[in-house]
């Protein structure tokens, strides 16, 4: 699995439709302080289903979307493509190209698309579980998560050789299935609290009934 582009239009500081195409021979973004090295690298993190918007260096999701200028009007829309090419199958999918999108309206309304069809962040999440692709993976490190790295701050290393290894998947099915299982519990526990006060409502209009009748 290859990254191929990534298309961002309407996102922070990109006003205009932007593409990167990441052939063979690059290696790296470089460029000037203020350029939008580092919108690129939120873009990617927002793409994949970022949540936490103090991770992308913005107060709102408002301020994710491109406000405007002395010479340009605001955007609408952010808009953030990122496509893969899945030749060796490694994403669960029968395509071999592979394009991911968010959108976020200034209105509120946002969606998240996989190949130009309207999905769930949890489509997204599933297709690239144990690729090291998400928002906390080994893949995408920026310079805090270095420190994290080196101190091992909650356990962040041992996260990235589960991520590496390729188990992290299993662990959390096994944490989705024991909320099912602990769901299932207390929709138990809820019907035998209901049977024991209809018993209790049904003997006590049969003492009543007796009660009446003389018996």
């Amino acid at each position: 699995m290859r990254l191929k582009s990534l298309e961002i239009k309407g996102f922070k500081s990109f006003a205009d439709k932007t593409i990167v195409n990441f052939d063979d021979n690059i290696t790296g973004i470089v460029g000037p302080n203020g350029c939008g090295k580092s919108n690129i690298v939120d873009s990617i993190r927002w793409v994949i289903g970022e949540q936490k918007i103090s991770h992308l260096r913005s107060e709102n999701l408002d301020s994710l979307v491109f406000n405007g200028s002395k010479t340009r009007s605001a955007s609408g829309l952010a808009e953030v493509s990122l496509t893969f090419e899945n030749t060796r199958n490694l994403l669960p999918t029968e395509f071999n190209t592979v394009t991911i999108t968010r959108k976020f309206y200034k209105s509120g309304e946002s969606e998240y698309r996989l190949n130009d069809v309207q999905c769930r962040l949890k489509d997204i999440q599933n297709l690239f579980m144990d690729t090291g692709i998400s928002t906390d993976s080994y893949a995408i490190i920026e310079l805090g998560m270095v420190d994290d790295l080196i101190k091992d701050k909650e356990n962040s290393r041992r996260r990235m050789l589960e991520q590496a290894a390729g188990i992290s998947i299993y662990k959390t099915r096994k944490k989705e299935a024991r909320q099912k299982l602990d769901a299932t519990e207390q929709d138990l526990a809820r019907i035998e609290d209901l049977l024991f006060e209809i018993n209790n409502q049904l003997k006590g209009n049969t003492t009543r009934s007796n009660w009446t009748t003389g018996r």
